[in-house]
This record gives structure tokens, sequence and C-alpha cells, in this order.
């Protein structure tokens, strides 16, 4: 074959570490926004932390752009430049994804990981493919503190942008996936699938695995009522062999994440706070959560008087300093941008509670404030707000709607706050089937299976009517 040379086109989106920065620091929290802040500063000394600073634009804090080396490749990029890179960013399908590095600090013991680090850890060493890892990593973050699976599966493909183009069918393999992963049980959405998970991960040759598999799978219920006669009679067993299978399921694990989540606590730091003012439920920042970062003003000043002579290795630190501080003003906007928009359409939930939450989709609030919807995402996972009627993160307030008879739409979430009134006000004697409050919910408008209540009450740990009845 004779060798030839062709000119070949090609277009590909090059992120600025300016942009880079700026992504990932939109998706940490704030407590772990602190800890990268506290490293950036001891690796750049053009940074300090600087208490006395107002809530105020940092612009005033920066030298002027004078004091930038002439050096080609420790020229700042333009903030028009960063804008359109954004701008190409938002508008294309293209995610970025930072790992969180781990960086030595002496004299500080390393902390255990929480689950969430942990399950990400195992997927990111698998052979699967990325968009499967992407998905089995939104499932993570759905999972509780003791590793339930809270978010219904058939409501997450709702909230999801359209464009990703996850079905039903792949969240239901990513989560067969996430099953698989250590510790035993975590993405259950019930205790006895937790259960279950436990016992089947168990070695084949374990003694009364089978008979345990069996008592969880279809007489749960009745162990936990204590009929133990009407176990032996179905299972065919004595009460030696019911004795070693109750241990077996006894010393199985009914909250698997449980061990990450009290081996090191959650401090949480709002990043919104939310108040009435004339009638009207407002946002805002919490102004005691914003880092106060400014420019040591000392080595700006001897940067400027050697800035016609060789350049040293500050100059590149001093742009570096200067982009941080105007990322971090962008996610400070962005967070409130989106919250804005959130509690301007949840007003009736902060009047009323959860029986007045309205239904809430991802692309409604990136439409509004004119951000990608996965933007959106990121702004509203580990961020949080603070109300009268408590600490709830961002992504709290998203939920599918199920229709009316009238036309309308209610909320998950408010249908779940509806059955746990229901719940909460019968009578113990005579508690609620799942059908009896389907019909009491379609009596007021709202058309709910009886398979879906089911599923709501299994989410907030409810259980069915038979072990809530009381003599």
């Amino acid at each position: 074959m004779k060798p030839t040379l062709q000119l070949k086109l090609s277009q590909q989106l090059n992120l600025t570490p300016q942009l880079q920065q700026s992504i990932r620091l939109l998706q940490l929290s704030t407590v772990e926004l602190n800890q990268e802040i506290e490293r950036l500063i001891q690796e750049n000394p053009l940074l300090e932390l600087n208490e006395n600073l107002s809530s105020k634009s940092y612009d005033d804090q920066t030298p002027n752009h004078d004091t930038q080396s002439d050096t080609d490749d420790e020229k700042i990029t333009s903030q028009a430049d960063h804008d359109n890179d954004m701008e190409w960013l938002e508008n294309s399908n293209v995610s970025y994804t930072t790992q969180n590095d781990d960086y030595e600090t002496p004299q500080i013991a390393a902390e255990p990981p929480s689950l969430r680090n942990y399950l990400n850890q195992q997927i990111s060493l698998s052979q699967a493919s990325e968009k499967q890892k992407k998905i089995v990593s939104l499932l993570i973050d759905s999972l509780d503190e003791d590793g339930y699976l809270i978010q219904d599966l058939d409501e997450l493909v709702t909230i999801l942008p359209v464009e990703l183009g996850i079905k039903i069918d792949d969240l239901d393999q990513a989560l067969a996936y996430l099953q698989h992963l250590d510790p035993p049980g975590v993405g259950a959405r019930n205790l006895q699938e937790c259960l279950l998970l436990q016992l089947k991960n168990l070695p084949e040759e374990t003694p009364y695995r089978k008979q345990a598999i069996r008592i969880v799978t279809e007489y749960l219920d009745t162990l936990a009522s204590h009929d133990y006669a009407l176990i032996k009679k179905h299972l065919k067993c004595d009460d030696h062999s019911l004795r070693a299978i109750q241990k077996l399921i006894m010393n199985l694990n009914p909250k698997p994440g449980s061990d990450y989540s009290l081996s090191c606590a959650r401090y949480i730091i709002p990043d919104i706070i939310v108040k009435k003012v004339n009638g009207t439920w407002i946002s805002q920042l919490n102004l005691d959560a914003l880092p106060r970062l400014s420019i040591n003003h000392l080595y700006a000043n001897i940067l400027k008087q050697k800035r016609n002579e060789p350049s040293s290795g500050l100059s590149s630190q001093l742009n570096e300093a200067k982009w941080l501080i105007k990322n971090l003003q962008q996610r400070s906007s962005t967070i409130l941008k989106v919250s804005n928009a959130i509690v301007e359409r949840q007003q009736q939930f902060f009047e009323h509670g959860e029986i007045a939450m309205k239904p809430l989709v991802l692309k409604e609030i990136a439409e509004a404030v004119e951000l990608h919807e996965s933007t959106v995402s990121r702004v509203t996972t580990q961020k949080f707000m603070h109300t009268p009627r408590g600490i709830f993160e961002l992504k709290y307030f998203f939920g599918s709607h199920v229709a009316t008879d009238t036309g309308g739409a209610c909320s998950a979430t408010a249908i779940r706050a509806l059955i746990k009134q229901l719940i909460q006000k019968e009578n113990s004697k005579k508690p609620l089937s799942d059908n009896k409050i389907a019909g009491i919910l379609e009596e007021q408008g709202i058309v709910v299976a009886r398979r879906t209540i089911a599923k709501y009450r299994e989410s907030m740990q409810i259980p069915p009517a038979n072990l809530r009845k009381t003599f």
C-alpha cells in the first residue's frame, strides 16, 4: 500500500484549568469547599483568609491586572474566554467529572471514607462502561445514611434530563450493579430486600441459608409477629433448626451503611437561609459560610515593583489566586440563583409543610435560571437550605408528579406526607391497609395505585397494616 498524507479536521472541547476549577468548586459541599480552600492557601502564598472582608464582591480586593506576567504560558485566560467556555459546556452534552484528590496533611489523622466515597471507589476500579458508572454514581447519591435507596426509580427517571437518554431499564441494571457492591445489603429499597441481599451474599454452604432466604421472602411479617408455630409448619422444621435460622437472620445488618455514617460525624453548613419578608418567603446566602479570601498585598506589591524583571512562580500563583476568588464568587451566585427559583416555586411548602410540596423537575429550574440541567444537578447536590421547617438539601425540593382527577398534579413528596399523616391518625386497633389509603386519597381527588402506596410506605420505613395493629 502506498503511504499517503491526509489532513483531518476535528473539533473538541478543551477545558481550561480555570473552567475545570469552576466546575469542581460547584460540586463541593461547603464543608469540602472549606477543606479545599485551606489546602490551596497552604500551596499559594498569594492567598490569605481575611475575616474582616464584607460579603460584597472580592473584585476590589484584587490587585490591578497590570501585575500579571507577560509570559504566554502564565498569562491568565480572559473573563470573556472563560464565559465562552462555560456557555459551550452548558449547551453541550459533555460532562466533566473530577476525582476527589487525596492530599497528605501532616499531623492530621486521615478520616475513614464515607459510604458514598467508598462505593464510588469501588465503581471507579470496575470494568463497567463509563455510562454505567455514572448511572450507578447517581444512585449512590440517592442513598440515605443507612445505605437504603430512598428515591423511587420510576420517579428518578422522570427527574433526569431527557438528553441523557437514561431509561428505567438502565436504572434497573445500575441498581443491580450497586447491590453487588460492598457492604452487602447496600442499595436495598426496604428491609426485606436488604436482608435477602445479605443472605444471598453468603456462601451457598452456609448452614440454614436456604431456609433463611425462604423465611425472609415469604414469612418475614410472620417472624416479626413471633408466630413460630406457623413458620415451623410451613418449613417443616423443629425448634432447634428454627432457632438457628432465626439467629442467622438476626446476625444480619439491617442498616448496612450505618458503620460509615457513625464512623465520622456529618457536619452540615447551610449555604442558603430562607426567611419570610413582607409575607413572601425569600432566600439569602448564608454570609457566615462564605469564604473570606483575599490577595496577599505584600507579595502582590513585590510583583508589581518587579514586573519588568524576569517573572517568578509568584506571577502564576497570583493569576491562580485571582481565578479562585472569581470562581468562588460565581459559585455563590449560581447557588443563590437556583435557590431563588426553588423558593419562588415552593412558597406553599414553606407555609404549610410537605403536604403542600409542588411537583418540580430540574428542567423547570434550568430554564428559569438559564443554566444547563447538569449544572442545576451539581448545584442542588450537597448544598443545604436552612428554613424554619428544618435543614434540607436543595435536591429535596425536586420530585415527580401524580395526576389528580381535576387535571392538576400532586408531588410524590406531598403524597408521602399524606400517607404518613393518615397512618399517624389511624385507629391502631384497625390500621389502614394500602387499599384503604388509596381509597381515601381517591376521595380527595388524588388517584394513586395500591402498589404505589406500598412503595411510598416502605420508603418511609412504615410497616404494613398487620404489623401496626395493636390488641
